[in-house]
This record gives structure tokens, C-alpha cells and sequence, in this order.
């Protein structure tokens, strides 16, 4: 009677098991857009880091002498360089001005301030230039002539002209500049989407408890905030190492190499040089260094009981 009930009891399980979807035939489709659109250009990239491919069609074989001097030539680790301080200093100004606007903004919505609704669209329009159009808009304002848009603003408190772009120690961060005015939207969207989502209780307990404004954003806000922060720090990272359209209209990479990136020099190999093989192995090595960035920052984020 026992083994009975027992058989019976399995049974249903079974049942569900037997008639249980497969995965796969779900999966195809995604597998085949990925693998077609995705993966098989990668693939090819690789291909042509081991030929002589040029954009005049020359393969000339598979080696491995275009890889090798490709990434041992002289300008690499100042390329390198250059490339990051313009994406460390991005991204960190990025996170940095994104949060700070949530913040202004969810307060100000609280309150129901007068121009909050205008300074959530004022961030907005600058996110949606196109890098070109944003380029060529700070190359205005960085006009190193008096009447250039910054330069008017420091003759007015009778400070002199400033050379934004030719001085080789400064136009890194006007570039930064430039770039952090254009992807600062994209953090504030995330962070204020973040912000909305906390559990308004948590700050209601801390008003009972009196926690001050300072301590209400170091013991709730950023810890609520740490997935969506490095979530962003993977996509910001990611876009600025991939940015170069707004510094070929506003430096072209110059003065000499001071602002050509790995993005850039890696566009002047292909459509400049016509060397398609040094390209893709350029693209392999922007590809590493933007995964060994997202893992990096992957392991940090909250995993199970944590989240």
C-alpha cells in the first residue's frame, strides 16, 4: 500500500517532466541573431588580425606578424595612456555629476520645486547630440580667440585667453569636459530610476531615528544605489572607451597625440592607412580591455542574499 501511494504521488511529477518545454527550441532564434550579428563578426575581426588585409583586398595569407607589431608599435603605451585618463576621468565625472542631478532632481520633485521637470530635460538634450554635432559645439565655446565663447566669459572678469585645445596639458580635460557634458544624462537617467525605486520606509524609519541628510545618503541611498552604480560604470565605461566621433570633430586627436585615443588611432589605422589587418587587431585589444573592464566590475556587484 505504501509503494503504492508512493508511485502515485510521483506520478504527477512525472507527468510535468515528461511535458515540460524544452529550452532550445526557444533559444534558436535568440542564438541565430546573436551568432549572425554578433558573434560572427567578431569571429571575422579575428580572422583578418592574422592576414595583411588592407581596404584595397589584399590578404596576403594568415600570420602572425600583423598582431605582434601592430601591438609593439612605439605610440601604443601613449596611446594607452591617453585613452585612459579620458576614460577614468570621464566615467568617474560622469557617475559622479549623474548622482548628484538624481538627487537634485527627486528632491526637488518632492518638494514640487519650480524647474525640476526643466533641469531633467536640460540634461536630457545633451545626451541626445550626436557626438559629431557635440563636438564641433565645444570647439566653439574652447575657440581660442577673445571672442571665443569661454574666452568672452573670462575677459568679462578680465582674465585673459586660455588655450583650450593647443596646450598639451590642458586639452585632455577640455576633451573630458566635452564628453562628460554629453554622457552625464545617461548616469542621471540610471541614478534617478535607482532613486525612485527605493523603499520610501527606509527613509521614514531614519526621520524617527533623526539621521541627518548626509547620513540618510552615506547609510541608505548608496548602499540602495551600489548594483545600479556599477551596472552604469559597465555601460559608461564601455561607450567612452568606444568614443572617438566627438574627438576627431573637436581635437582630431591632436595637438600631435595628446588626445588620440585607442577608438580614434584605431580609425585613423583603417580609413587613413587602409591597414584593415592592424585595425582588427586593434579592435581585438579594444575588446579585451572593455571585457576585463566588465569583469572587473561584475564581481562586485551583489550576488544572491546579497541583492
Amino acid at each position: 500500500m505504501t509503494t503504492i501511494s508512493v508511485q502515485a504521488s510521483k506520478m504527477p511529477g512525472m507527468a510535468r517532466s515528461r511535458h515540460r518545454p524544452k529550452p532550445a527550441p526557444w533559444l534558436m532564434p535568440l542564438i541565430l541573431v546573436l551568432g549572425v550579428f554578433y558573434l560572427y563578426p567578431v569571429l571575422d575581426v579575428l580572422r583578418l588580425a592574422f592576414t595583411h588585409a588592407t581596404l584595397l583586398g589584399d590578404e596576403g595569407g594568415y600570420t602572425i606578424s600583423t598582431l605582434i607589431n601592430t601591438l609593439t608599435r612605439a605610440e601604443i603605451p601613449q596611446i594607452l595612456w591617453v585613452t585612459l585618463t579620458f576614460t577614468a576621468g570621464s566615467v568617474l565625472a560622469q557617475q559622479l555629476f549623474g548622482l548628484v542631478i538624481a538627487l537634485v532632481v527627486v528632491r526637488a520633485e518632492k518638494r514640487r520645486l519650480f524647474g525640476a521637470t526643466v533641469l531633467r530635460t536640460t540634461a536630457l538634450i545633451a545626451w541626445v547630440v550626436p557626438g559629431i554635432a557635440g563636438g564641433i559645439i565645444w570647439k566653439m565655446l574652447f575657440n581660442e580667440a577673445p571672442f571665443g565663447g569661454l574666452n568672452s566669459l573670462l575677459r568679462l572678469v578680465g582674465a585673459g585667453p586660455v588655450q583650450w585645445l593647443s596646450d598639451p596639458h590642458l586639452v585632455m580635460w577640455s576633451v573630458v569636459l566635452s564628453n562628460v557634458w554629453r554622457g552625464t544624462a545617461f548616469s542621471m537617467v540610471v541614478m534617478y530610476a535607482a532613486i525612485k525605486a527605493i523603499d520610501p520606509v527606509l527613509y521614514e524609519a531614519s526621520a524617527v531615528d533623526g539621521a541627518r541628510a548626509d547620513q540618510r545618503l552615506r547609510y541608505i541611498t548608496l548602499p540602495q544605489l551600489k548594483s545600479a552604480i556599477l551596472v552604469n560604470l559597465i555601460l559608461i565605461t564601455i561607450q567612452t572607451l568606444n568614443t572617438f566621433d566627438a574627438i576627431i570633430s573637436l581635437t582630431g586627436g591632436g595637438p600631435g597625440r595628446a588626445t588620440e585615443v585607442l577608438s580614434l588611432y584605431t580609425f585613423n589605422v583603417v580609413f587613413r592607412n587602409y591597414d584593415l589587418a592592424a585595425g582588427a587587431a586593434l579592435s581585438i585589444l579594444m575588446l579585451v580591455i572593455s571585457l576585463g573592464l566588465a569583469l572587473i566590475y561584475a564581481a562586485f556587484l551583489p550576488k544572491g542574499d546579497d541583492a
